[in-house]
């Protein structure tokens, strides 16, 4: 993956929510909303205590990167203003980090740091999803100042 640009980074740091798509073994896909962390090689999402249906392990997203790990994640920011529009798409390969294993620590670490929602729940006992990136796309107005980039 080449590096990201300043302005790439920074609007990864400004948006707060992405949209992760995931397919099944059939290529069924699922795209859901989900908050995100960035080191700068990696993207982590938690498996936080909103409710939910089901276990945390039988997610449909970590059922759906258990049999198929290609993943796609958008971050995206909308305007009225379309001069304003612009996403970054990742493509890549997701794994889970348990608990205990190395990563895991660091990851929760970036993520209560960066929603301090998560600071109050107990997503240390979860694993955490960890993206690989295999490429990135930047489109728009990325450094808010543009117009447009392609």
């Amino acid at each position: 993956m080449a590096e990201l640009t300043g302005d790439q980074m920074d609007f990864l740091a400004h948006e707060r929510v992405a949209r992760l798509a995931t397919a099944d073994a059939a290529g069924r896909p699922h795209v859901i909303p989900v908050c995100y962390a960035f080191d700068g090689k990696s993207f982590f999402i938690a498996l936080d205590e909103k409710p939910k249906r089901v276990e945390a392990s039988q997610l449909k997203r970590i059922r759906n990167i258990l049999v198929n790990p290609h993943i796609a994640l958008v971050i995206d920011r909308y305007s009225d203003d379309w001069s304003k529009l612009a996403y970054i798409l990742v493509p890549g390969v997701a794994t889970l980090i348990a608990p205990g294993s190395a990563g895991h620590s660091r990851a929760i670490g970036l993520l209560r740091e960066r929603y301090p929602q998560y600071r109050t729940m107990a997503i240390e006992e979860q694993p955490v999803i960890a993206i690989r990136p295999s490429s990135v796309t930047a489109w728009g107005a990325i450094d808010r100042g543009s117009t447009t980039k392609a």
